[in-house]
């Protein structure tokens, strides 16, 4: 299935977990040190450094371009260390993330209310994954290096939907295929 960045509650709502998705558009870039700030500014009733309103972000750990190349390696981190901002942008109208491994109670709570959806991009990946960005700019705290804000331009991203609408989650599902097939 296609779908195009910014998202919409309507695109949100077709996805199920289990689907594989092709991404095109604009997403973003934040981890940890990144989420925090943008938190701390929404706190302070500042502006975030993108428009979350529909908006995708992708954990991804960035390595510096080759000449000629828009990114380095550009695969995805643990999503769990986000998951203490995640729900406070979705609120603010987040609407997809992109990392790996599972999601807290506290963040797949937050993806039903707000009409969000939770995808993983194959970790181990990066080089793979990077062909897929068509532009790369850092648009805010460069200072963090590596964990500053990016804006991607991307084409045929490939990801899977882990935590949808409906409280599917593909982790859990697959743990529980799995214990059916040793208890056979």
């Amino acid at each position: 299935m296609e779908i195009s960045a910014p998202l919409t509650n309507e695109d949100v709502a077709k996805l199920k977990a289990g689907d594989k998705v092709s991404i095109r558009g604009v997403m973003y870039v934040a981890r940890d040190a990144a989420h925090k700030r943008i938190v701390e500014a929404l706190g302070r009733g500042e502006a975030p450094p993108f428009p979350l309103e529909g908006a995708i972000v992708y954990y991804m750990g960035p390595s510096p371009a080759k000449p000629g190349k828009v990114i380095g390696a550009a695969g995805p981190t643990t999503s769990g260390r986000m998951d203490s901002y995640a729900p406070t942008l979705m609120a603010r109208g987040l609407k997809g993330m992109i990392g790996k491994g599972m999601r807290s109670k506290a963040v797949k709570e937050a993806i039903k209310e707000h009409k969000a959806i939770y995808f993983a991009a194959i970790g181990g990946a990066g080089a793979l994954i990077a062909q897929r960005i068509k532009a790369a700019e850092v648009i805010a705290y460069p200072e963090l290096g590596a964990e500053a804000v990016y804006r991607l331009e991307v084409d045929d991203f490939p990801v899977v939907v882990i935590d949808d609408i409906y409280g599917g989650d593909l982790y859990e599902e697959g743990k529980a295929a799995y214990k059916r097939e040793l208890a056979v």
